[in-house]
């Protein structure tokens, strides 16, 4: 049973950062992308940025790049995503998501398979 769990969200001034956290345990994530997303109120679901566990080959929105940091762990089995310069447009429930590494980075939501419960960021201005 994969579990992923996220946490390090919260309350945050325009222009400052916080770091979100995933802990995945359940199995080894070698094989697997580990990406974010985000999801505003009255939004869709929308891409953040992934990555290739256990690989420097990593993915963002353009919208993100420049001020979101993806990285892990792999003796803590934890994704972390570094989020600099925040905007209060970044307000949003993020989520953690991992899929097999088959077919590399997808920036669709579809093609992730576990999911975590997500993590409040509010950005006020």
């Amino acid at each position: 049973q994969v579990q992923l769990a996220e946490s390090g969200g919260g309350l945050v001034q325009a222009g400052g950062s916080l770091r979100l956290s995933c802990a995945a345990s359940g199995r080894t994530f070698s094989s697997y992308v580990m990406g974010w997303f985000r999801q505003a109120p009255g939004k869709e679901r929308e891409f953040v940025a992934a990555l290739i566990w256990g690989s420097d080959s990593t993915h963002y929105a353009d919208s993100m790049k420049g001020r979101f940091t993806i990285s892990g762990d792999n003796a803590k089995n934890t994704v972390y995503l570094q989020m600099n310069s925040l905007k209060p447009e970044d307000t949003a429930v993020y989520y953690c998501a991992a899929k097999p590494r088959t077919w590399g980075i997808s920036r669709s939501s579809s093609a992730y398979s576990y999911w975590g419960q997500g993590t409040q960021v509010t950005v006020s201005s």
